[in-house]
């Protein structure tokens, strides 16, 4: 099964930059492909440069509802940049 975890950061700091997350990504994120986890990715919204989505793309056979580790911690951090949402999405197969 394919999901994705998205966490979105709305940043109350006009200084969290793309590396900083980027940084914090790479401990969190070590050995954990091995638990299906396929691609990492970030996104800036395109009007807004302090919201910052995260994408964790993961094939497995059970979809965890609240969120994995790597994503709970990250999302954990995060909070201490300001606003943070995080949820788990399911592909659709038809």
């Amino acid at each position: 099964m394919n999901w994705i975890e998205i966490i979105t950061l709305r940043s109350l700091n006009e200084n969290v930059q793309e590396e900083v997350i980027r940084e914090l990504m790479k401990p969190v994120a070590k050995g954990d492909e091995s638990k299906g986890l396929i691609a990492m990715r970030i996104y800036r919204n395109a009007q807004i440069d302090t919201d910052v989505s995260i994408h964790l793309q993961w094939r497995s056979i059970k979809t965890e509802q609240q969120g994995s580790s790597i994503g709970l911690r990250l999302a954990e951090t995060l909070k201490g940049f300001g606003l943070v949402n995080h949820s788990a999405w399911v592909e659709e197969r038809k």
